[in-house]
């Protein structure tokens, strides 16, 4: 029996309710298969943990998370009452950057009874890489002076280090896929870091003559994200370039609500975190009407993780079966709620 030691964040609004729902749909899929089996710490650092203590997290909260072999995220912010540049860099990104996971994934895929908005979805099934430790997002930069001469720079940080190890990991993803790389590019008017982007992605790929490439430029690529989703496999792309198409990702499947990520440590130093891109949906939150499928297939990337990857297939398969089926949440054209939903996946894994 491998049994695993998971951090569990339900962080605010939906991730309360979209959490428990995945836990015991892992705790199901576990139990079919068997073989795993997983020991849930829970963890209510959030907004409301900020209105009480003045942190989003304690002193010590990385520390605590260390021990585990995954960490596993609802969802964080509520604007209404803490800033997001307070929620995010005091929880979700801080995880990120001082655990070092440097990659985030985001599989977009053609999801059976889902309602596309594209025409002539043709079965796509892609998945993005993107950098996730510096570029565009990097901290550096700063403000000067006030009124009519102030001045705000925000610094983008590209070094070979970070750019490599994300293409590199993109084309290992690729030898395991459909062999096809894209790279998402600017250098036709970005002048500095873009070109030095595409000098690294050609330099890799020297070392993976077995996966054809491609290089296009962001905004002909976010379009291409719509008219042909289906002839990406892995594209790779900076901080900021990635999270814009990963978002395009996801509506072209039909909602946020069913969108996953990862972010992956490479060295091994720290655990992985596994959140999906909904966001925390103040405005459902409570009602019971929240998609549960983001946070399951969120499971379902990290047991890929965790090395199961034909139990992660079985799950998504479910999950599929079920919104083919018409068991589905409000978002999604159904009248299921979060409860309803999970039920029936659980159901089905369980015959």
């Amino acid at each position: 029996m491998k049994h695993y030691e998971i951090a569990v964040i339900p962080g605010d609004g939906i991730g309360k309710e979209v959490v428990p729902a995945a836990l015991d749909v892992l705790d199901a899929i576990a139990e079919v298969h068997g073989g795993i089996s997983f020991k849930y710490t829970n963890f209510p650092w959030s907004c409301d943990y900020f209105e009480q203590h003045g942190k989003m997290m304690p002193d010590n909260g990385l520390e605590t998370l260390q021990n585990f072999e995954a960490i596993f995220l609802g969802a964080v912010g509520d604007p209404q009452r803490v800033p997001d540049h307070v929620s995010l860099w005091g929880l979700l990104i801080k995880i990120r950057r001082e655990f070092e996971q440097v990659i985030n994934i985001r599989p977009a895929k053609y999801f059976r009874g889902l309602d596309t908005p594209l025409k002539g979805p043709n079965d796509f099934d892609l998945l993005v890489v993107r950098e996730n430790s510096e570029g565009e997002y990097s901290e550096i930069g700063g403000r000067i002076h006030r009124g009519d001469d102030e001045i705000a720079i925000q610094n983008a940080v590209f070094t070979r280090k970070g750019t490599e190890r994300a293409i590199r990991y993109a084309f290992e993803l690729a030898q395991k896929r459909r062999g096809h790389v894209t790279s998402a590019t600017k250098s036709n008017g970005i002048v500095y870091s873009m070109p030095f982007w595409d000098q690294v992605f050609k330099d890799v790929s020297q070392d993976y003559p077995g996966v054809q490439t491609t290089s296009v430029h962001i905004d002909a690529l976010s379009a291409f994200f719509v008219s042909k989703p289906h002839v990406f496999d892995v594209v790779v792309a900076s901080n900021l370039f990635g999270d814009i198409l990963t978002d395009i990702g996801a509506v072209i499947m039909g909602s946020i609500g069913v969108a996953p990520a990862a972010n992956i440590n490479l060295n091994g130093k720290y655990p992985s975190m596994f959140e999906p891109v909904h966001g925390s949906a103040p405005d459902i939150a409570g009602q019971g009407i929240a998609n549960p499928i983001g946070q399951i297939w969120t499971a379902k990337m990290m047991l890929d993780h965790l090395g199961h990857q034909e139990i992660g297939q079985h799950l998504l398969k479910v999950v599929e079966d079920v919104t083919q089926s018409g068991v589905k949440t409000t978002d999604i054209g159904g009248t299921g709620t979060t409860k309803q939903v999970t039920h029936e996946i659980i159901c089905r894994l369980k015959r």
